[in-house]
C-alpha cells in the first residue's frame, strides 16, 4: 500500500509525443507538508510530468497516489478535487476581471453570482491574513504588478482547497524583491501544512527554498536528494551530465575607444509619460556595461530606443557618427545596418515568430545580406538554411534542424537562435535584454561565454537584466536605472548586492557621478 506520509507519488510514469519520449518511467516520492524542488534542462521533462499531474496530459504508463490512495487524473478538474494547484509561468488570468472575479471562475456556485462572490471576499481576507497575500479584491488584473498577479494565482489554488501546489518556474517574471516575499509566502504555505512542488531551473532558489530536490534529464529521473546534503555545483553536473562552471570565467576588460555615447536620452510611452530622464553614459570597445534596475524603471526604454524601437531625443552616437532619434534612419532596420545587434528581452514577442521555421527566424533582419541573395529580387534560401544549420551547431541548439518551428524548441534553445543570429552578424555594438530569462543551467553557460567571448574580440555590450548575480558576473562596469534616471555607476569588484538593491530602491548618499567609461 501506499504511503499516506507522502503528499504525491508517481511510479513508472511514462509519456511520448511522436518519436519523442518526454518522460521514460518516472518515479518520485513528495513528503507530505515539504517543499519539494524539480530541476533539470529546458525539454528534461519537468513540465511534462507535472502536466501529467495536474490532468492536462494522460501518461502512457504510470500510476499517481495522493495521499497515499491510487487516483485516476483524467483532468484538471480532477487535480482539483484531488486537492492539487497549479501555478503556471504564464498566468492564467482575465485582465479585464476583477481580483474576486478570477478567483471565483470556473468555482462559481449556484445561479447567483452574488452569493460566490460574497463568500469568496470573506475567504480570500482570510487567506491574504493566513499567508502574507495581501491582494486588493476590487482591483483589476491589468492594474496588479507582474508579483501581485502572481500572488492571485496562488490564492485562486487555495480558494479551490488545494493543499498542494505546483509552482513553474514561477520566479522568472519576478523581480528580486517579489521572489524574496514569494519564497516568504511559500514558507508559510509549508508552515501551516501545504506541500509545495516548485519548478525551476535556479539553482540558488533550490539551495534556499527547498527541503528535497529531484534531478531530471532527457525524460529520465537521475537523482532525488536532501538539498541540505548536496551543493549547486553537484546539481549542476547531475542536470546537464557534466561539470558545469557556475561562475563566469573572462579576463579583466581592456576597453578601447568609445564605440556608443549616450547625451540626454528622454523617452516618452504613448500616454506621454516620460520613462527615460535624461540618461548619459559611454561604453567603450572591449567592454560589458550592465543595467541593474527593478523591471519597469527604463531599462526596456533604453534598449527599444538605442534598438529603433521608440523615439526619442537626446544625441546618441556609434563610433562618432550620429544616429537618428527619430524620422528616417531612426528604425530597427537603418540600427542593424549602423552595426547594432539587438538581443530583446522578450524572444516571443519580439525576437521570434514562433509559427516560422528556425531559418526563417535565423533570417530577420539580415536577410538583405548580400551571402543570402542570389539576384536583386530572390533570396537563396539553400544558403541560408546552411547558415543556419552552422549556427545552430555552433551555438548548440537542439535539435539542430532549421527546418523545425521555432515554438517547437525549448526556451533555451529559443534563445540561443535568437543570440546566435545576432551575434554571428559581428556587431559593433550588441543590445542584449534579459539573456538568460527562462533559460536552463547548461544553457546560461553557454550564453554567458558568447557575450564575453564577444566582448573579447574587442565589441561593446549593453547587458540589461533584472538577475543580480548575472549582471555582477558578466559586467566591468554597473550602472543602476531608477525612475528612468541612472543613479550611480559601480565597480563589480568594489560593490555587492546591498548597495547595488539599495540603489535599484533610489537610495543611495554617493554622487551618481558621470557615464564616461574609465
Amino acid at each position: 500500500m501506499a504511503d499516506s506520509a507522502l503528499a504525491i507519488e508517481l511510479k513508472g510514469i511514462s509519456k511520448a509525443f511522436g518519436p519523442v519520449q518526454a518522460n521514460k518511467d518516472i518515479n518520485i516520492a513528495v513528503p507530505r507538508g515539504t517543499i519539494h524542488g524539480i530541476i533539470g534542462e529546458n525539454g528534461a521533462g519537468k513540465s511534462t510530468l507535472m502536466s501529467i499531474l495536474y490532468g492536462f496530459y494522460k501518461a502512457d504508463a504510470g500510476e499517481i497516489f495522493v495521499g497515499g490512495q491510487l487516483t485516476a487524473i483524467p483532468d484538471s478538474q480532477s487535480a482539483i478535487r484531488a486537492g492539487i494547484g497549479m501555478v503556471f509561468q504564464h498566468f492564467k488570468l482575465v485582465q479585464n476581471f476583477t481580483v474576486l472575479e478570477n478567483i471565483i471562475l470556473g468555482a462559481e456556485e449556484g445561479a447567483l453570482l452574488n452569493t460566490s462572490l460574497a463568500k469568496a471576499r470573506q475567504v480570500l481576507a482570510d487567506l491574504s491574513r493566513d499567508y502574507e497575500l495581501d491582494v486588493e479584491p476590487d482591483a483589476l488584473i491589468e492594474d496588479l504588478s507582474v508579483g501581485h498577479q502572481q500572488r492571485v494565482e496562488i490564492l485562486k489554488a487555495l480558494y479551490r482547497q488545494a493543499d498542494i501546489l505546483i509552482l513553474d518556474e514561477p520566479t522568472g517574471v519576478l523581480t528580486p524583491a517579489e521572489a524574496d516575499h514569494l519564497f516568504r509566502i511559500l514558507k508559510g504555505l509549508k508552515d501551516q501544512g501545504k506541500t509545495i512542488i516548485l519548478i525551476t531551473h535556479k539553482l540558488r532558489e533550490i539551495m534556499e527554498a527547498t527541503d528535497n530536490v529531484s534531478v531530471m534529464r532527457r525524460g529520465t529521473m537521475v537523482a532525488t536528494v536532501k538539498t541540505a546534503e548536496t551543493s549547486p555545483e553537484q546539481l549542476a553536473e547531475l542536470m546537464v551530465g557534466r561539470k558545469v562552471l557556475l561562475e563566469v570565467e573572462k579576463k579583466p576588460a581592456t576597453p578601447g575607444a568609445v564605440v556608443l555615447k549616450v547625451e540626454d536620452l528622454r523617452v516618452r510611452d504613448e500616454h506621454k509619460v516620460e520613462r527615460l530622464k535624461g540618461v548619459s553614459f559611454d561604453i567603450r570597445a572591449g567592454e560589458i556595461l550592465g543595467i541593474a534596475g527593478v523591471a519597469g524603471n527604463g531599462q526596456s526604454e533604453l534598449l527599444a530606443a538605442l534598438g529603433g524601437m521608440m523615439r526619442a531625443t537626446g544625441r546618441i552616437t556609434l563610433n562618432n557618427a550620429d544616429l537618428p532619434l527619430s524620422g528616417k534612419g531612426s528604425d530597427g532596420q537603418s540600427r542593424r545596418n549602423a552595426g547594432i545587434a539587438h538581443v530583446p528581452e522578450d524572444r516571443h514577442h519580439y525576437g521570434l515568430i514562433l509559427d516560422f521555421t528556425a531559418w526563417e527566424n535565423v533570417a530577420f533582419g539580415y536577410f538583405n545580406e548580400p551571402e543570402y541573395q542570389t539576384n536583386a529580387l530572390f533570396m537563396n534560401n539553400e544558403a541560408l538554411r546552411e547558415d543556419t544549420r552552422r549556427k545552430m551547431e555552433k551555438f548548440d541548439v537542439r535539435p539542430p534542424n532549421p527546418w523545425l518551428p521555432a515554438k517547437s524548441f525549448s526556451g533555451g534553445n529559443q534563445q540561443k537562435i535568437v543570440v546566435a543570429r545576432e551575434i554571428e552578424q559581428n556587431p559593433e555594438l550588441l543590445l542584449i535584454g534579459q539573456p538568460t530569462r527562462g533559460v536552463d543551467i547548461g544553457a546560461i553557460e553557454f550564453i554567458h561565454k558568447q557575450i564575453v567571448a564577444l566582448r573579447d574580440q574587442g565589441k561593446a555590450i549593453l547587458l540589461v537584466s533584472v538577475e543580480l548575480d548575472e549582471i555582477m558576473s558578466l559586467s566591468d562596469r554597473i550602472a543602476v536605472m531608477f525612475d528612468g534616471q541612472l543613479m550611480g555607476f559601480r565597480d563589480p569588484e568594489k560593490t555587492d548586492e546591498r548597495e547595488l538593491g539599495m540603489m535599484m530602491a533610489g537610495m543611495t548618499g554617493q554622487s551618481p557621478g558621470k557615464g564616461e567609461a574609465a
